[in-house]
């Protein structure tokens, strides 16, 4: 019965949700079509400022303009509302302004008698003043930076797709952050372009008060002299006093509103709202407050000016200051101690030698300069350390096995913003990442120079630039892929994980694969391991496979493979140490095929690669027949070719694959991995009988 009535709730809250918008409507049709008494008329002024108090305050309180996504629409039933306000209380002043100040209700008449005195004049002046203010300074700035945010919002499109699709291959983020993040910038987008659109109205419901108290004081000069009998003076002061009431109650909200616009449009989207970022930004330097009583001071001196506001205001600001100085002054010397405390800990730690005291090397490390420690800090929420996590996640999904931690420390002896990638405590690669800076990478069809400090992509050798955070607009709209120093970090350790995915597996590692696989085949698994190979060579061929960057995802295949042909190769081998680690590899591969085919060539296309000349291909196969090895001037002859194949292959825009002969395929391939490693070299054999083979380059043709 809970449930039931839980249920009924729900579905009412939703219900009154979507009758907001029709019960809106009818009321401002209502407003402009029926007569309303002068009660209503207080309560429905009373909820208009309410209303535009309320819209300000959420609009204070939004950390990103997204979070108030409906501030357009809002903008637009807002203004409706107080325009037919208007027209209701303009048509109860001229009905009754006659019976005195309080025909059109209390609200009017306490801003027609209270605001202003009483005095018309007064009055006139306030309004045009608010009038002014509204549709000069505000509804115009306003909507010159919706203007200008949509125009930019929109040219920064494609880029910030390309880096969120560079993210997306990094695999730094997933499908669904990505998707969440494209419909982000898609939302963005429509919120500046409707904020454009919506001042409009805002410049307009200011004109259109304006010309409104012109037409309701001429109206009601016209209706109180020649229909109740009014004298001329007597009727200007009546309505004049009745309709600046009815002007000032909807100028105000209208202001209000207006500042809410200003505030959405011109704040910059961070992790505070605007006061918290007006109150951080302003009172966090203590000289700027030191130096401002001292100014406050000197004119309070002065003879003749107000002494107690300048003196007292300069006393407030001098307080304000010195607790700020003593609060910084005792966060410099918290982190002057922290290293001292750090000492005495180390000290006394060390005071007796114990099996503690021996310091393992990391499988996968990461070492950072003192800049950098913002980045990897718990304290500081590091955003690399979330990338670092997905990094993995993504490895562990594309690979095939879960590589190990990564164990980040930082490092004195480097650079303030250096880092470096260690493989078993040996340093593998070593990059710079500025923190408070972006980085954009020139992908090749780049023809506009930023300014910056020029560089080198760390982890694909492309031409780059460090450029300010106010650029990153700037250079996505030339064509640049920008990404900040995490990410920098981040795709450089994804780079190399993958290029050194051999080293990361240990047999640590393959007991765990095999009994992650053995939860679904527990059969296979035992029969495998160790009654058909060992533990040891299971690795020695995962890592095989892994040198050559295949994945090992489609573990069930490989097991059946080795249960397959290693009684076989075992049998065959004249050393009696088991199946040949080069043939197992060979015929795993071969089992791989479609899985390695696809890896290099995705969809169903043709096949464009590289191959060798009958004459070369011949050479090479008595060469390794008879010696095992290449002789020097073929091995120059080989790669001077095989290097300019690669390029033809890359200027075209195909992939760089050469196929092989079986029998050739593992000794050329560790022959030119080291001098060409995006060469995919693969044997004929693990090519799919059902795709087409193009060879659109030849090594050894020209010879």
């Amino acid at each position: 019965m809970n449930q039931i009535f839980s249920l009924l709730k729900t579905d009412g809250m939703q219900h009154a949700r979507m009758l907001a918008g029709p019960i809106l409507i009818l009321m401002v049709m209502a407003m402009m079509i029926l007569p309303l008494a002068p009660v209503v008329l207080d309560l429905l002024f009373s909820f208009n400022i309410s209303l535009a108090v309320m819209i300000l305050l959420v609009a204070m309180f939004t950390k990103k303009p997204l979070d108030f996504a409906a501030f357009p629409a809002v903008l637009l039933f807002a203004t409706l509302l107080r325009l037919a306000l208007n027209v209701a209380s303009t048509r109860v002043v001229l009905m009754n302004g006659h019976k005195g100040p309080d025909a059109a209700g209390q609200v009017i008449e306490a801003f027609g008698h209270f605001l202003v005195g009483g005095n018309f004049t007064v009055g006139i002046i306030v309004f045009v003043i608010l009038v002014i203010i509204n549709f000069v300074v505000i509804t115009k700035g306003a909507g010159r930076i919706a203007e200008v945010g949509a125009r930019f919002t929109l040219d920064a499109m494609p880029g910030k797709q390309m880096a969120i699709d560079a993210d997306l291959n990094a695999g730094l983020i997933g499908e669904d952050e990505a998707r969440r993040r494209r419909a982000d910038v898609s939302q963005e987008a429509e919120f500046y372009g409707s904020m454009d659109g919506a001042s409009k109205f805002v410049r307009g419901d200011a004109v259109a008060g304006l010309l409104i108290m012109v037409i309701s004081i001429v109206g009601g000069l016209i209706v109180g002299v020649a229909q109740h009998g009014l004298s001329f003076s007597e009727a200007g002061r009546v309505y004049t006093l009745l309709t600046i009431g009815d002007g000032l109650v909807a100028q105000i909200p209208a202001l209000i509103i207006s500042t809410a616009a200003g505030v959405v449009v011109s704040r910059v989207a961070t992790d505070e709202d605007v006061g918290q970022q007006m109150v951080n930004q302003l009172f966090a330097n203590p000289t700027v407050m030191f130096i401002t009583a001292g100014i406050l001071a000197a004119m309070g001196a002065i003879p003749n000016m107000p002494h107690f506001a300048f003196l007292a205001l300069a006393s407030a600001l001098t307080g304000i200051g010195w607790m700020l100085h003593k609060r910084q002054r005792a966060a410099l010397l918290d982190r002057a101690q922290e290293p001292l405390k750090n000492q005495e800990a180390a000290e006394a730690a060390a005071a007796e030698a114990s099996w503690d005291d021996v310091s393992l090397v990391d499988p996968l490390g990461l070492e950072v300069g003192y800049r950098l420690i913002s980045l990897v800090d718990h304290a500081q929420n590091g955003e690399l350390l979330h990338r670092i996590r997905s990094l993995r996640k993504k490895y562990a999904q594309d690979v095939g096995f879960l590589p190990p931690v990564v164990h980040i420390r930082d490092n004195l002896e480097l650079k303030p913003n250096e880092y470096r990638i260690l493989l078993s405590g040996v340093e593998v690669g070593r990059g710079q990442a500025m923190p408070d800076q972006w980085l954009a990478i020139d992908p090749g069809e780049v023809a506009m120079k930023l300014p910056g400090q020029p560089t080198t992509d760390p982890a694909f050798g492309l031409p780059a630039v460090w450029i300010d955070v106010s650029m990153r607009e700037q250079a996505q709209i030339a064509g640049y892929t920008v990404v900040d120093a995490g990410t920098v970090v981040a795709t450089h350790l994804n780079h190399l994980m993958h290029r050194y995915g051999d080293s990361l597996l240990g047999r640590q590692e393959v007991q765990s694969l095999l009994d992650h696989v053995g939860k679904e085949a527990p059969k296979l698994v035992e029969d495998l391991v160790p009654k058909t190979v060992t533990l040891s060579q299971l690795q020695k061929l995962l890592r095989g496979l892994l040198r050559e960057e295949v994945p090992i995802r489609d573990m069930r295949t490989i097991i059946e493979t080795l249960a397959e042909h290693a009684p076989r190769l075992a049998a065959a081998n004249p050393n009696g140490t088991g199946p040949d680690p080069g043939e197992l590899l060979a015929v795993t591969r071969v089992a791989l095929g479609r899985a390695i085919t696809q890896h290099w060539f995705p969809g169903d296309g043709e096949l464009r690669v590289i191959g060798l000349d009958p004459k070369l291909e011949r050479v090479l196969g008595q060469a390794l027949a008879t010696s095992g090895a290449l002789e020097p001037g073929l091995a120059d002859s080989l790669l001077r070719d095989a290097v300019a194949a690669v390029q033809a292959q890359e200027a075209n825009g195909d992939t760089p694959v050469l196929v092989v002969p079986g029998p050739l395929r593992a000794s050329i391939s560790r022959f030119l991995r080291h001098h060409l490693p995006q060469l995919g070299v693969l044997s004929n054999f693990e090519i799919p009988e059902e795709r087409v083979l193009r060879i659109t380059s030849v090594i050894g043709g020209a010879s």
